[in-house]
């Protein structure tokens, strides 16, 4: 774990979390969400299916996102596009995209938290308000997790994405506490602890893969953490203040 110089600060009133690779880690579950929805392609719409591959229908999803940014608020819209997009040069009926996405959303909430991450969020519950911000399709009911938080708000619901400061404030908004007496945990340097600074918030970077990628970027979080044991030492120290 390493630390930002020291800043006069509060005692964090609540902690608010990023979801995909923060709690859990996303790509595999996301690699074999996109093989149950090509093998489904498969049987509804063979000629989808044949003309586009897992990663070609990726590259057009990135190539859309690259073409309209606002897609960062909203990826189960992004994938929706893409595939409706495919369906049309495919010569197939679009009216099956909805249980395409439908069959991508069941695999894509199969996740698994890392092993630290129940046991830290129970600690966390006794001693601060909880929340989550994601600009993910995640979704916290189905997945099993939705009461270890008080507030969670997604991009695609709020209508603007993280890194804008307004997601944050709101958020802070809804738990009743100022930005300064909120922290956020997330895995990426721009979305999440760039985003949550520039919102007033003091931002932990969960960095489980031993990166060094701030320095390079410039970006100094509040706290870098490879796991959540390191994240509730550094809590600790915070409430002691």
């Amino acid at each position: 774990m390493s630390l930002a110089p020291v800043k006069p600060a509060v005692p964090p009133k609540a902690i608010l979390f990023d979801l995909d690779d923060t709690l859990w880690p996303i790509a595999p579950v996301i690699a074999a969400a996109e093989t149950l929805l090509h093998d489904w392609l498969a049987t509804h719409a063979p000629k989808v299916a044949r003309q586009f591959s897992i990663e070609v229908l990726r590259q057009h999803r990135l190539a859309m996102l690259k073409e309209q940014p606002h897609f960062h608020g909203n990826l189960i819209e992004l994938r929706r596009a893409g595939l409706l997009a495919a369906f049309e040069a495919a010569g197939e009926d679009p009216a099956l995209v909805d249980g395409a996405i439908l069959q991508f959303l069941a695999a894509r909430n199969r996740v698994q938290p890392y092993d630290d991450v129940l046991p830290g969020l129970a600690w966390m519950r006794q001693r601060m308000l909880v929340g989550s911000i994601s600009n993910g399709n995640a979704d916290l009911d189905i997945i099993g997790l939705a009461q270890h938080f008080k507030v969670s708000i997604a991009a695609s619901d709020f209508g603007v994405a993280k890194p804008d400061a307004s997601i944050f404030l709101a958020a802070c908004a809804a738990l009743d506490v100022a930005p300064h007496e909120a922290v956020y945990v997330g895995d990426d340097l721009y979305f999440d602890v760039t985003g949550a600074q520039g919102a007033g918030m003091r931002a932990v970077w969960m960095n489980r893969k031993g990166s060094d990628a701030h320095l390079a970027a410039g970006v100094q979080p509040d706290a870098i953490c490879a796991n959540f044991d390191e994240l509730l030492l550094w809590l600790q120290g915070q409430l002691e203040d």
